[in-house]
């Protein structure tokens, strides 16, 4: 298993920290034009290794010739996010960067599975699979982890319990717009408003939501450390053929309602990619929310088209 990180800032250098750290694919290739850069953090990584007792080696480079092959590419390069700035500032610049990336590695690796980290998520994910030209089930965006990763946390935060026994759900675009579910969100099997009043449960929908601009304010810069274990979770899951069941942004095809997107929903990720999306029976409040979140999508999508 061969995966290639594309970016060596904050969440390229830590997604390639984290795969080295797990120990399952037998090569990481660092990825990032700054010449030095992904080279001295592969091998910082690499020197970790004998402490780790994993054997994944880990290189860096300035080009995309010691990707080819590669099982899985993850994609972060593209600007970071700024105090004041919203995903959607980042368009037009990312657009760019992003395409000029994509096609470099697709050529050089055809049969990979690309997972998109880059901003505004959604609408990157679909200039990666137009410019690539890949089968839809082998491009999926990386957001629902992070979203729910989010959502659980500020729950168990609250309820004093383990983020393990919490089970939930974060559906839509990676944004203001996401739409968590309560009632279907569970903390060991017990129903989220069973256990917190509604309005507890709005702040903590509301703080999800902004949850990256949190972090944003407080860093200056945008989050790493959980978007990187998001996207371990899901090249574990397809490196392994784990049939894990994760909210990724996956190409839709009349699911939900919808199509011609990327939208975050419930995937069945394994060696094949995005294997299945589930559907949940929302109700009408959820229903519209969705549409919300679709409509602010496409529009996103439409403006990215003029830079393509």
């Amino acid at each position: 298993m061969k995966i290639s990180v594309i970016g060596a800032g904050n969440v390229g250098q830590t997604t390639a920290h984290y795969l080295a750290m797990k120990g399952f694919a037998k090569e990481v290739v660092l990825v990032d034009i700054v010449e030095g850069v992904p080279q001295g953090k592969s091998l910082d990584i690499w020197e970790s290794q004998p402490v780790n007792m994993q054997d994944t080696i880990v290189t860096g480079t300035n080009g995309y010739q010691e990707t080819a092959n590669s099982d899985i590419i993850v994609m972060t390069a593209g600007l970071p996010r700024k105090p004041g700035m919203s995903r959607d500032d980042l368009l037009a610049k990312n657009t760019t960067i992003v395409k000029e990336c994509t096609a470099s590695f697709a050529q050089r690796s055809p049969n990979a599975i690309i997972i998109v980290v880059s901003n505004p998520l959604d609408v990157m994910t679909y200039v990666t699979l137009k410019v690539s030209g890949f089968n839809p089930k082998k491009v999926m965006g990386m957001a629902g982890i992070l979203d729910t990763a989010r959502y659980r946390s500020f729950i168990a935060m609250e309820l004093g319990v383990s983020v393990e026994d919490i089970a939930a759900l974060v559906l839509g675009g990676h944004g203001d717009t996401m739409v968590p579910l309560p009632r279907l969100t569970t903390v060991g099997g017990i129903p989220l408003p069973e256990l917190m009043d509604q309005e507890k449960i709005d702040a903590i929908v509301k703080r999800t939501a902004g949850g990256g601009g949190e972090i944003v304010k407080l860093l200056g810069y945008s989050a790493y450390y959980a978007p990187a274990a998001g996207v371990v979770q899901m090249c574990e899951a397809i490196a392994l053929d784990k049939k894990r069941v994760l909210p990724c942004a996956c190409w839709l095809t009349g699911e939900f309602g919808v199509e011609g997107i990327f939208m975050g929903v419930p995937a069945l990720l394994g060696k094949a990619g995005v294997e299945k999306i589930l559907e949940v029976k929302l109700n009408d409040a959820e229903k519209a929310a969705m549409m919300k979140t679709v409509d602010h999508v496409r529009s996103v999508q439409a403006e990215g088209e003029k830079f393509m």
